[in-house]
């Protein structure tokens, strides 16, 4: 059996009723701790460590400009093409370390 995939976007998705549009108005304006969760089991610490971002997961792109030392720039493009995807995920890891150490 062959399986089919589709593809859908926010355009082909009919509009909401007004019903379906009051009910999430409803929903968004009720305090969180009036949420019913029961249904949804807690994950465990050994789940939660486990999961990853979704696979096709990517963070929006913002353009600036930036000083660098001149040697800086030199070294991140003596490495080869990508030296603006390198700054970047310099800049990640750095951010993710911090954001441990502040978890901690």
């Amino acid at each position: 059996m062959s399986k089919k995939s589709a593809n859908h976007t926010l355009d082909m998705l009919p509009p909401l009723t007004e019903k379906q549009r009051q009910h999430l108005d409803t929903l968004a304006s009720q305090p969180d701790d009036q949420t019913d969760l029961s249904d949804m089991p807690e994950l465990t610490d050994a789940q939660l460590a486990e999961m990853k971002p979704a696979a096709h997961y990517r963070p929006v792109k913002k353009q600036i400009t930036a000083r660098v030392d001149a040697d800086v720039l030199a070294w991140l493009k003596s490495q080869g093409k990508g030296y603006q995807s390198r700054i970047n995920a310099i800049l990640r890891r750095e951010m993710l370390k911090q954001q441990e150490t502040k978890a901690r």
